[in-house]
C-alpha cells in the first residue's frame, strides 16, 4: 500500500460568508506528484495556504506523517520538512543566487546563529546551499545577482531556496506562471527530476505540464473536491469536463 505523507480531514476555511475550502478530505502519497486543478476561484491556493500554515483552518485536521500539525506555524512545518513556493516569486533580488540558497539552508539547520562562528565558515550551510543551487540548475549563476535573472531563472532559484532546506514535501503554487515555452519546459524538467526524491503538491493551469508530470490529480470546484484519481481517470471524467465547461475563466480571486 502507498504510504500517506500528508492527509486532510474535513478541512475548511471561510472568509466571512465565502467558504473557500469546504470540508476537503485528501490523502497525499509519499513520492507522488499530486496536482490540484480547478477553475478560477475553486479554492486551490487557499488549500495550499492551509497545508503550508500560511492560513489557519476554520475547521478540520491536517496530519503530516500521522502527526496532527493543524495549528503548527509555518516555521515549525519547515523544520518538519515542508517547502513552499508562491504565485509571486519570493526571492531576495539584491543578493547573489548562492546567498539566496544560503539563507534557505540556514532556515532549517539548528545553531546557525551561533555568534562565535562566522556564517561563511559553517560548512553544512555552504554544502546545502551549493547542492541546492546545482539541483535547480543554477550553479553556473552562483555569483549572479538574483534580480538580474530571467523570470524562469527566478522560479528555479526559488525552488533552489526550498531545496536548501532539504524538504520532504514541496508545495508549488503555479510555478510556470508567466513563463514562455522554453522556460516552462526547463522548470518542468526540474520538477521531473525532483519527483524521484520528493513529494510534490502542485497547482498549475498548464494542462500539458500537469499531465506530463502528475501521478495523481484532484479537481476542485467551489471549494470542494470534485474528483481525485490518475491522470487517465481525470482525462476521461465527464464530471471534470462539465465543471470546466460550466465556469467562465475570470480572474483568480484571493480565495482561489
Amino acid at each position: 500500500m502507498p504510504e500517506t505523507i500528508l492527509e486532510t480531514r474535513d478541512l475548511a476555511r471561510s472568509f466571512g460568508g465565502l467558504r473557500a475550502v469546504a470540508g476537503v478530505s485528501l490523502a497525499f502519497e509519499k513520492g507522488v506528484v499530486h496536482a490540484v486543478l480547478g477553475p478560477n476561484g475553486a479554492g486551490k491556493t487557499t488549500l495550499i495556504n492551509l497545508l503550508s500554515g500560511d492560513l489557519p483552518p476554520s475547521a478540520g485536521t491536517i496530519l503530516f506523517q500521522g502527526r496532527d500539525i493543524t495549528r503548527l506555524p509555518v516555521h515549525e512545518r519547515v523544520a518538519l520538512g515542508f517547502g513552499r513556493s508562491y504565485q509571486k516569486t519570493n526571492i531576495f533580488p539584491e543578493l547573489s543566487c548562492l546567498d539566496n540558497c544560503w539563507l534557505g539552508a540556514q532556515a532549517r539547520l539548528p545553531g546557525w546563529l551561533h555568534l562565535l562562528r562566522p556564517a561563511r565558515r559553517y560548512a553544512p550551510v555552504r554544502d546545502r546551499a551549493e547542492r541546492a543551487l546545482a539541483l535547480c540548475g543554477l550553479d553556473h549563476r552562483a555569483d549572479a545577482v538574483a534580480g538580474t535573472l530571467s523570470h524562469g531563472e527566478m522560479r528555479q532559484l526559488e525552488i533552489g531556496m526550498m531545496l536548501a532546506t532539504e524538504p520532504e514535501l514541496l508545495l508549488l503554487d503555479e510555478p510556470l506562471a508567466g513563463m514562455g515555452v522554453e522556460e516552462s519546459w526547463r522548470v518542468i524538467d526540474l520538477l521531473k527530476r525532483l519527483r524521484a526524491e520528493h513529494t510534490l503538491i502542485l497547482i498549475e493551469h498548464d494542462m500539458d505540464a500537469v499531465f506530463s508530470i502528475a501521478g495523481r490529480i484532484t479537481v476542485m470546484v467551489n471549494g470542494a473536491e470534485l474528483e481525485t484519481g490518475s491522470p487517465d481517470r481525470i482525462r476521461a471524467s465527464a464530471a471534470v469536463r462539465d465543471a470546466y465547461l460550466g465556469h467562465e475563466d475570470g480572474g483568480e480571486e484571493h480565495a482561489a
